[in-house]
């Protein structure tokens, strides 16, 4: 693949790509959501930080790929 440029070929080497871990480690730190107080709006806090976390990613993945194309 190139970048429209010729002679120059598309790297995927770009620091912004670490931001893509975020999103995945994230989840992964239970002790974040290990509790059932605080709520909001009658939901515990397991469900709407899965919510956030989504949206982490959703950010994340826009900010790299804006950053990289």
């Amino acid at each position: 693949m190139t970048t429209g440029e010729p002679g120059r070929p598309r790297t995927d080497r770009s620091p912004w790509n670490w931001l893509l871990v975020l999103p995945i480690v994230l989840p992964l730190l239970t002790f974040l959501f290990n509790a059932d107080e605080p709520r909001l709006l009658g939901f515990p806090l397991f469900y709407w930080l899965q919510l956030a976390f989504i949206g982490v990613g959703v950010v994340s993945t826009t900010i790299v790929y804006r950053m990289t194309k």
